[in-house]
């Protein structure tokens, strides 16, 4: 599977684990949830570790482990709910976390400008014919009038 990774269509690494799977050797998202039940044992794994937020998490709740994590995951269950933006935007900005950021789920390519704006910058589509359209959104705009977190 691919996705857009700093506006390039790169080779996807990650692993999406459900929460009673095994955890398999590679690199591996789990959720907030499991993070916090297993974090001990997951820093142990041989692989990177990435958590993926629902966007009713509290992105606090990961302030004191960031520098653990190369990947966050945004998902958006639906295209309506905006809260992932508001995550992103804390992430970068209060909490200062630099590793990859990564929007999935129910976005729309129309959005994706904006969710970059705000620091998110690797997009999972739902389907892979969306992958150059969302890579074109990306330069919709070249003048903005408010700042960016970059």
């Amino acid at each position: 599977m691919q996705i857009i990774k700093d506006k390039h269509i790169v080779d996807d690494t990650w692993q999406t684990i459900a929460d009673d799977a095994t955890i398999p050797a590679g690199d591996v998202i789990v959720s907030l949830e499991r993070w916090q039940r297993e974090k001990h044992a997951l820093t142990h794994h041989a692989g990177k570790l990435g958590v993926r937020l629902s966007s009713t998490d509290a992105v606090t709740d990961l302030a004191d482990d960031l520098t653990r994590l190369e990947l966050i995951e945004l998902d958006f269950s639906d295209f309506a709910d905006g809260r992932p933006f508001s995550q992103a935007w804390l992430l970068r900005e209060r909490l200062h976390y630099g590793a990859e950021l990564r929007a999935t789920g129910h976005y729309m390519p129309d959005q994706v400008f904006y969710l970059a704006r705000v620091g998110v910058n690797a997009f999972s589509p739902e389907k892979f014919s969306d992958l150059p359209i969302i890579l074109a959104k990306l330069n919709d705009f070249t003048v903005t009038y408010q700042k960016s977190v970059h």
